[in-house]
């Protein structure tokens, strides 16, 4: 089990935005990466995290990350947005690519937007955050190219990305509902951090190089490569293809179709669609039903071995809460790749370990 550090929020976001800046990102732009890193970090996501910094280091030393880029229009029909990413860092893209998304969903009642070439996305989730904060309901089909890490149905190797789906619904009086989740049983970061802490997986969720069931996360981390298997059999799996076929080959034109893990590069595209209840003239009935469905649903009584029952998005908050009063937790091995990282960006891990205050 690897030794953890627990690192309090603002120390954490003093000491990330130093290692951000070895990039050389612009201030708005080290803002919005390390907020968005240290947002999944805070909701118990760590899977997409600060962790995600040594991979985007190497991304961007083979030309694969270009810093300081923003989105561009490639197609404008009004409510239906076609924009390149540029492989500019996803944090900047997705919350560019949602603003303008929303502002004509504002004005006409619902925007199609296809993103293609950003890099990593990160927590999709954000985008449906992002959405909801603005009164429209979203959703969102993504897929991924990098090294194929998800086995289809059936298959005993992999040969597509961990490919999330996410939705939002924004209520007023109550937060959005959140549905983010990998079309893989977990997401691939989930099983860097375990590698990383010396943990075992639940079986279930990867195969070996053999194509043989196993709990060792090493198998998407570190050759000989295994893959993770997609959640729910055959349905998880024709999830994972959706988002391929929609956020892949219709939003980015470019699909997952080789086993190239030569590159470090992550790059996303995504297919979202935005509503606006109100174009549809029943958001007060919209509102009312989703309230009264919702209260009748958890006042189902827990089964034993279970809490109060939750709906999504209520995970999330309760491990920002008890992570903003106790600190975020961050394993000794990625603290140490972190700082490996910083160091080739020419910034001093000395002033980052300072800065998170473990020097």
């Amino acid at each position: 089990m690897s030794e953890q550090h627990l690192i309090p929020v603002d120390r954490l976001t003093q000491a990330m935005r130093l290692v951000v800046r070895g990039f050389g990102s612009t201030d708005d732009e080290v803002d919005a990466v390390v907020g968005n890193l240290v947002e999944a970090n805070l909701t118990g996501h760590d899977s997409h995290g600060i962790g995600m910094l040594p991979r985007y280091t190497a991304s961007w030393r083979e030309g694969g990350l270009r810093p300081n880029t923003h989105v561009q229009v490639v197609g404008d029909g009004g409510t239906l947005l076609r924009l390149d990413g540029q492989a500019g860092f996803g944090q900047v893209i997705g919350r560019e690519a949602m603003a303008l998304g929303i502002e004509r969903a504002r004005r006409g009642g619902s925007c199609i937007v296809a993103l293609g070439n950003a890099h990593h996305l990160g927590r999709i989730g954000a985008w449906a955050e992002q959405c909801a904060a603005a009164g429209l309901v979203s959703m969102h089909f993504v897929n991924v190219i990098s090294h194929v890490v998800v086995a289809p149905h059936g298959g005993s190797d992999a040969r597509f990305g961990t490919n999330p789906f996410c939705a939002g619904v924004p209520l007023p009086g109550r937060p959005p509902v959140i549905l983010d989740f990998a079309t893989s049983v977990i997401a691939q970061g989930k099983t860097r951090v375990a590698h990383n802490k010396g943990e075992s997986l639940a079986p279930g969720c990867v195969i070996d190089d053999q194509g043989r069931p196993t709990v060792d996360p090493r198998y998407t981390v570190i050759p000989p490569w295994g893959a993770l298997l997609a959640f729910g059999g055959h349905k998880g799996y024709g999830l994972a293809l959706l988002c391929e076929l929609l956020g892949g080959a219709l939003a980015a034109g470019m699909t997952q179709h080789n086993a190239d893990d030569t590159k470090k590069r992550v790059l996303n595209g995504m297919l979202s669609v935005l509503i606006d209840p109100d174009a549809l003239g029943g958001r007060a009935a919209f509102e009312q039903q989703a309230h009264a469905f919702l209260d009748w649903v958890q006042a189902s009584p827990p089964r034993e071995g279970f809490g109060p029952v939750q709906v999504a998005g209520d995970a999330e908050r309760a491990a920002r809460l008890q992570r903003e009063a106790q600190g975020v937790p961050v394993d000794a091995t990625t603290w140490r790749e972190i700082l490996a990282a910083a160091e080739t960006l020419g910034v001093d891990p000395r002033a980052v370990q300072a800065a998170a205050g473990l020097a």
